[in-house]
């Protein structure tokens, strides 16, 4: 067990270095440049250009810069914020609660309603329940998480006036029923996705477990199939579920990122965006990092779940 925890911590960490080098490259040859909000002001000279490059060490070699900013990262410095001249660890810990609150809300969702459509078109395989959670699954992979949001606002806030259609709270009304409220419909166009991709999945796998040889001996031995699916399908399906959670981080990440846009939720997903639009470089790298160590850290305790769970895994 040790030397697996020691292969996978060597592995996140190779993978963050990675990551942290390509995210770097990628924005330094952006065209513009971190100083391109500044060339749109008619009262900035090219002398004063030539100073705030200087004075935030722009005119370095790219490796240099690289090398400052990783080690200041591993320090707990992830830079200053050249929009407010916050640190970029207190931007980012503003926005994050409203993201995981969101992320979370809408795992619950989609874990609880694919887990159940998934087991149900196992054990009622061609059926034409099956037949209906296929095809919802497909409609719902093929469209994109923008337009069921809008759709979402426009026949559930404009047309029904059932749910608000945007933001986290109303202004004066700090209540938990009234982030609720806010956080019923962002949450259910973020979960789509996830159900069809659960339902999917849990329904091979339900199927791959009812195909075992221990169900077949406890259905000889005359055990109800209630209790067949429930105590042994069930639990050995869930296993490979597992992991899937760990993986479907990152498009739980990219989900928010278009919902929170939509809905104008105030999470990490929006201030990528708004970082980006004002060529904030430090906010966005310290996003991307933040977002990758979460991806990092959900998929090492899916695997070392896994492990505990399976001996299988753990003994091989």
């Amino acid at each position: 067990m040790a030397a697996f925890l020691f292969s996978r911590f060597l592995q996140s960490a190779v993978l963050l270095v990675i990551v942290s080098i390509i995210g770097f490259l990628v924005l330094y040859l952006m065209p513009g440049g971190p100083l391109s909000q500044y060339a749109l002001d008619p009262g900035m000279t090219q002398e004063d250009i030539a100073r705030i490059t200087e004075q935030l060490g722009l005119n370095r070699p790219v490796h240099v810069q690289y090398l400052d900013w990783i080690w200041g990262l591993v320090q707990g410095d992830w830079g200053t914020s050249f929009r407010d001249g916050s640190p970029v660890t207190q931007v980012i810990a503003r926005h994050v609660p409203a993201t995981l609150l969101l992320m979370g809300s809408s795992t619950v969702i989609a874990v609880a309603i694919g887990t159940w459509i998934g087991i149900r078109g196992a054990t009622h395989r061609y059926s034409g329940f099956d037949y209906i959670a296929t095809v919802g699954a497909m409609i719902a992979l093929s469209i994109p998480t923008f337009w069921f949001g809008l759709i979402g606002i426009y026949v559930f806030a404009l047309r029904l006036d059932w749910l608000p259609a945007g933001n986290m709270y109303t202004i004066g009304d700090g209540s938990v029923l009234n982030y609720l409220h806010h956080l019923i419909l962002p949450s259910i166009v973020l979960a789509l996705v996830h159900i069809a991709i659960w339902s999917r999945f849990m329904r091979t796998a339900t199927l791959d477990a009812i195909s075992q040889d221990f169900v077949k001996t406890a259905r000889a031995k005359g055990v109800s199939e209630r209790r067949v699916v429930m105590k042994h399908v069930v639990g050995n399906a869930l296993l490979p579920m597992i992991t899937l959670a760990g993986v479907q981080v990152p498009s739980l990440l990219t989900g928010a990122l278009v919902t929170e846009t939509v809905f104008t939720w105030p999470g990490m997903g929006r201030l990528f965006l708004d970082s980006l639009g004002y060529s904030d470089y430090p906010v966005v790298m310290g996003l991307l990092m933040f977002s990758a160590l979460l991806t990092i850290v959900a998929n090492l305790i899916a695997d070392i779940t896994v492990a505990l769970v399976d001996p299988r895994i753990r003994l091989a």
